[in-house]
């Protein structure tokens, strides 16, 4: 895709193509934000705000700290924590000290985590002592020497932090007892760092700064390997994307994101947290994103611009008795990306905030964007939009070859964000790219005349009915505008007739559907091989922590 048809859809002012090696690393990044910015809000969190002097200086001093445990540069330090202060001061030090940042899931179990621990060969972690429990059942197993103790309230001050670990400890019990022998609380490392300093870091653009792991869409989860010089590309990216829409901020008010996805997700770290750094943004970070009363009551707070979100968070506060008591009329930007965004909750976003949602599109492995619809669109495209600056996107068949427009195929990759390979697998990575530098997405799509991508699904979440092709993202988006759906959910069941046959799994929005009606609406708007053979009713569906839903789970069932 030399031509690049798709530029001719840019809105006015954002660049075809970007100078991404303005900064040598992403400290460089953040110390400079830190000095311009320095008494500017970087992150408010339950009513207490942290200014970017604050986090440079908390980061310097935990820096120094990771140091004085005598790590060598470019060892694996993790992270394993929701949305708390403690997390972008973590990174920053981190980064600044010379190591990998880890980001972890903090749900996994102890297997997952051990796996990840053991993979990445993290020698330092820092966690949040919720999750603590978890650790002390595969530390002996993992390479971990030091670990970094977090609790809610660190950062909250004497009186509000006591009171707030108090209540998380006693009243809703959410730290298990553990017991990890020489772990170090936080607030204590912090001021260990203080009375030493940090050694200065050479860190040049090709130097590893995170590994993102994946879901892994084969087996086993993978580390993608993200270097300085991907991420920096993806924030400068991000920030060209959607300057039309944030250029009409006033001056009086200082840009501000709601961060309700959970900053070990890369679409929450990237385009969330090291994009407001940039930007001298303010952070809203929420911790508990399924909480969704507590969610919109903090919202009731703040004047913000910025929204990026997956589907199914659009959908419970647009759907939430309390959603009118947020003022939404800033709102400048909605982001809709990890998953795809359904045309009926597009629609109800629209209605209830004047700002429509722009679906993007990405992965861990392209730090993570790599296309979005124009932040200036009036309405929902059911696309992903159109490559972003420096971006290419092209279209191939199983054998590699490129296709024409309109053609289903393989959505491929290159750009400056694309990951440098997969952690200490090879053949992965070598199975993941083209010999042209392209990254293979796994994901089945095609390409209007204006350049405007579509995706039809996932290779593996195909379903095949007498050797006719089901993509479930079709039938859902359908179904999910039926009246009394709030969610659902296809995948493909084993049949003895047709081979496969599909299962559709609905969240009642109205106790009252029936299956007859699901079944008459089917008949209605699909053809006969696409119609669901099984029609379950839940409570609700399986998800990742994120909000995507886990078809494998409804799969396994």
């Amino acid at each position: 895709m030399t031509d690049r048809i798709w530029l001719k859809s840019y809105p006015e002012g954002v660049p075809a193509d970007l100078d991404t090696s303005q900064y040598p690393s992403l400290v460089a990044l953040m110390e400079e934000s830190f000095k311009k910015y320095a008494s500017r809000t970087a992150y408010s969190f339950m009513g207490k705000d942290v200014t970017y002097a604050q986090t440079d200086s908390l980061s310097q001093a935990f820096a120094a700290y990771l140091q004085s445990l005598g790590l060598a540069q470019g060892d694996r330090v993790a992270i394993m924590m929701p949305n708390v202060p403690q997390y972008p001061v973590a990174v920053a030090a981190i980064l600044r000290a010379g190591y990998v940042l880890v980001n972890v899931n903090p749900l996994y179990t102890p297997r997952e985590l051990e796996h990840q621990l053991k993979d990445s060969g993290s020698k330092a972690i820092v966690i949040l002592e919720n999750f603590a429990a978890t650790l002390e059942k595969c530390i002996t197993a993992t390479p971990v020497k030091h670990v970094v103790l977090c609790a809610m309230g660190d950062q909250l001050g004497l009186l509000k932090g006591a009171l707030v670990n108090y209540v998380v400890r006693h009243v809703k019990k959410m730290v298990l007892p553990y017991n990890l022998a020489g772990a170090v609380r936080f607030n204590e490392a912090v001021a260990q760092g203080t009375r030493g300093s940090v050694r200065a870091v050479d860190t040049k653009p090709d130097d590893v700064a995170v590994l993102q792991y994946t879901g892994g869409t084969t087996g086993v989860s993978k580390g993608a390997v993200l270097l300085h010089r991907n991420v920096i590309a993806n924030v400068l990216q991000s920030e060209a994307w959607n300057q039309p829409a944030m250029k009409l901020v006033p001056a009086s008010e200082q840009p501000t994101s709601v961060c309700a996805l959970p900053l070990y997700h890369i679409f929450a770290f990237t385009v969330g947290m090291m994009l407001s750094m940039r930007t001298g943004g303010k952070l809203i970070l929420i911790p508990n994103p399924r909480d969704l009363s507590a969610v919109l009551k903090e919202l009731s707070k703040h004047t913000f611009h910025s929204f990026p979100a997956v589907n199914t968070l659009f959908n419970g506060l647009a759907n939430h008795p309390d959603f009118n008591t947020v003022d939404w009329s800033h709102l400048k930007v909605s982001v809709g990306g990890g998953t795809a965004v359904q045309s009926s909750v597009a629609k109800l976003w629209f209605e209830k905030t004047g700002c429509p949602i722009c679906e993007g599109y990405g992965l861990s492995e392209t730090s993570p964007s790599a296309s979005c619809n124009p932040v200036t669109a009036k309405e929902f495209t059911g696309t992903i939009g159109v490559p972003l600056p420096s971006t290419y996107m092209k279209l191939l068949d199983d054998d590699g070859n490129e296709l024409a427009i309109g053609q289903l195929g393989e959505i491929a990759i290159k750009g400056p964000q694309v990951m440098a390979g997969y952690w200490q697998r090879p053949d992965d990575t070598a199975k993941a790219m083209t010999a042209d530098g392209f990254f293979k997405s796994g994901d089945i799509g095609l390409m209007d005349e204006r350049g405007f991508f579509k995706i039809v699904d996932r290779k593996k979440d195909m379903i095949l009915v007498s050797g006719f092709n089901v993509y479930p993202t079709e039938l859902e988006d359908v179904v999910a505008q039926l009246e009394g759906v709030l969610e659902c959910a296809c995948v493909g069941v084993p049949d003895e007739k047709t081979g496969e046959a599909v299962k559709l799994v609905i969240v009642k929005k109205n106790p009252d559907l029936s299956e007859a009606q699901v079944r008459a609406y089917c008949k209605e708007n699909f053809t006969g091989y696409k119609q669901p053979k099984v029609v379950e009713f839940r409570a609700d569906l399986p998800k990742t922590p994120v909000g995507k839903i886990l078809r494998r789970e409804l799969r396994d069932k």
